[in-house]
């Protein structure tokens, strides 16, 4: 793949979704991800998770080194999951890699 052609995808997400998010992924045929578990934090529309009493939850974070084609895709099936879920919490964040080795 070309390195200028290559994206990462970010995606944050409340834990109870992990199952939905490995479905969207292999649905875009991605089959190499890092996964970060118990990300704490809070989002601009969802409630704070800080994996505490006051505050329960937390999230994941999982990190894909794609093409932007599936990129998009990913982007693309994370948009439906937002709507689907609304306040519960997922968000993609995509940027521009320069190199992958």
């Amino acid at each position: 793949m070309p390195e200028n052609n290559l994206k990462m995808v970010m995606i944050v997400y409340y834990e109870a979704m992990d199952m939905e998010i490995t479905e969207v992924l292999r649905k875009c045929s991605m089959t190499c991800y890092t996964k970060v578990g118990g990300v704490l934090g809070r989002g601009e529309l969802s409630d704070p998770k800080h994996g505490n009493d006051i505050w329960p939850g937390k999230n994941n974070v999982i990190y894909v080194a794609c093409p932007s084609r599936t990129a998009e895709s990913i982007i693309g099936c994370v948009e439906i999951l937002r709507k689907k879920h609304g306040k519960e919490g997922i968000k993609a964040f995509v940027w521009t890699l320069e190199s992958m080795t």
